[in-house]
């Protein structure tokens, strides 16, 4: 009775764990099915080694020769263990569970759906066990398939969410056409976006009342929580950043903000593993342009061939690049110096002359952007200039900082693209003393994944002297490109996670030195 009784309760205790566990996956994801499965697929969850374990324990419980205090004892022992790796692997998340209204909802469901099921199942007959052997191996069954019972929990929470949802959305378009004078700015790219954002909100801030979408609210969603919580009836200017994952998401954002200026600032190969192919990117960033009213503008980042040869018809377009020419808006005499970079933007008004303590092309690209919406809503070029040089590095996008050590540190971790990070490269090799490269690789490129971290790994070869591969993921591909490299340079150290990354590199790194953390390390499931 009390092994039952203890059994029963690792059971639960262990089901509890693997709830939250497979929630913060579901959160992560946007609380999308598609993207959870891909998810999933991409980590071989199903496959993992717990999982396989749990269902030979669940089966081995079944046989007919094995003692129900053995059963129970190893179904206890197993669900014991799991719950101390689980508890303990909370600590090491970058990103864990947020306990929001819609995770409650989806976790009451989800252990309503196994209560119904434990109910129902002491109706049924008693077969060849006693109920409780028979609960945990049908706890045990649940265990390795968490996702399913979440995936049933979204489904069933379907209506609910889009009737919550939609509350909020009429709520925030109610606040929108409160605000007739509102001048709204939307922005999107594969990337650049948020760098943009925050380039431009500084610049405006000096002479009109803004608000912006906060970190990486770029959903419809988070627009909306902007708009009901963040947006005051006196702003003049509203940023908004517009992310996509999917064909139709940026278009639903413009829909309930309308804005009158679009800029994008890039359409490249990130994202492709959901949208397949660059020109499904292209329409998608392309719908912001799309939804521009006729008296608007379209800002255009024509360094991107998916952005130049687009062409824009219903409204008016001015094109900026660094290195493609015939456009608007140019930047030229780029140098960099230990207190960052000068550059002269060339337009339609004349030349302007810039200082910024950003570096690298990629942040010269947005400041551009970032400089004709500013002319266009009749800011002085004095106060242009001023706010400029006062733009602080926004965190984990070429930050540049220096340790206490004396080690200057190139902080690229979020969300690394081909451009950006050939920039960073860049970047790197103009630094004085002994260079270091610490990176997983890029994600989310689709078919072009090996490929593309086969020429990032070619030109980390040639700008890097140390290497630090980090996990297994881009690893073969990345590896493949340094020793195809003519010459190659880099030294090569493969690790497995972050901290022995981290371990290496301070072992080896000295005043003078300088390292660049490329893309999110680490990820937080590989």
């Amino acid at each position: 009775m009390i092994l039952s009784i203890v059994a029963l309760t690792l059971c639960a205790l262990a089901l509890l764990a693997e709830f939250s566990r497979t929630l913060m996956l579901v959160q992560q994801n946007s609380y999308r099915i598609d993207r959870f499965r891909r998810s999933l697929s991409a980590m071989g969850d199903s496959t993992s080694f717990s999982k396989l374990f749990g269902i030979v324990i669940a089966l081995a419980a079944t046989v007919r020769g094995v003692p129900e205090i053995m059963a129970l004892a190893g179904i206890g022992l197993f669900c014991l263990i799991m719950l101390i790796i689980r508890i303990n692997a909370r600590r090491k998340y970058k990103h864990p569970l947020v306990w929001t209204p819609r995770v409650r909802r989806i976790y009451g469901v989800m252990v309503a759906l196994v209560a119904i099921v434990a109910v129902g199942w002491a109706f049924l007959p008693q077969g060849r066990w006693s109920l409780a052997r028979e609960y945990a191996i049908l706890s045990m069954f649940v265990w390795v398939k968490a996702d399913w019972l979440a995936i049933a929990a979204l489904w069933l929470l379907k209506p609910v969410e889009k009737r919550i949802n939609q509350r909020y959305i009429d709520d925030a378009a109610r606040i929108l056409a409160s605000m007739p004078d509102l001048k709204v700015i939307g922005i999107t790219g594969s990337y650049g976006k948020t760098s943009t954002k925050h380039y431009l909100h500084r610049i405006l801030s000096e002479q009109f009342a803004v608000c912006m979408t906060p970190g990486s609210f770029n959903t419809t969603l988070g627009v909306v929580r902007t708009v009901r919580e963040h947006l005051k009836p006196f702003d003049q200017v509203f940023i908004c950043e517009m992310g996509a994952k999917q064909s139709g998401d940026i278009k639903e954002i413009c829909d309930l903000v309308h804005p009158s200026v679009g800029i994008i600032t890039a359409v490249g190969p990130q994202h492709l593993e959901s949208f397949k192919t660059i020109e499904n990117v292209q329409a998608t960033k392309f719908e912001l342009v799309d939804s521009l009213p006729a008296n608007g503008l379209a800002v255009l980042n024509n360094d991107f061939e998916f952005v130049a040869n687009r062409k824009v018809q219903n409204v008016a377009a001015l094109r900026y690049g660094v290195s493609a020419d015939g456009v608007d808006y140019t930047a030229h005499s780029i140098s960099y110096s230990a207190s960052g970079t000068d550059f002269t933007v060339s337009g339609p008004q004349g030349e302007l002359k810039l200082h910024t303590r950003l570096v690298g092309e990629c942040n010269v690209s947005n400041l551009i952007a970032a400089v004709i919406v500013a002319l266009h809503l009749g800011m002085d070029t004095r106060k242009i200039a001023y706010a400029v040089e006062q733009i602080q590095q926004v965190e984990h996008r070429l930050a540049i900082k220096r340790t206490a050590g004396g080690i200057t540190i190139l902080d690229d971790a979020f969300n690394s693209n081909p451009a950006g990070s050939a920039m960073a490269l860049n970047v790197l090799a103009s630094l004085p003393g002994r260079k270091f490269v610490i990176t997983p690789g890029m994600i989310e490129l689709g078919d072009r994944q090996e490929e593309l971290n086969k020429e990032f790994g070619a030109k980390v070869a040639k700008a890097a002297d140390v290497a630090i591969i980090v996990g297994r993921y881009n690893r073969d591909a990345i590896v493949a490109g340094i020793e195809s490299a003519q010459q190659p340079k880099a030294e090569l150290h493969p690790v497995d996670t972050f901290a022995e990354a981290q371990a290496l590199m301070l072992s080896m790194a000295k005043a003078g030195d300088a390292v660049l953390y490329e893309n999110d390390l680490p990820d937080t499931f590989k």
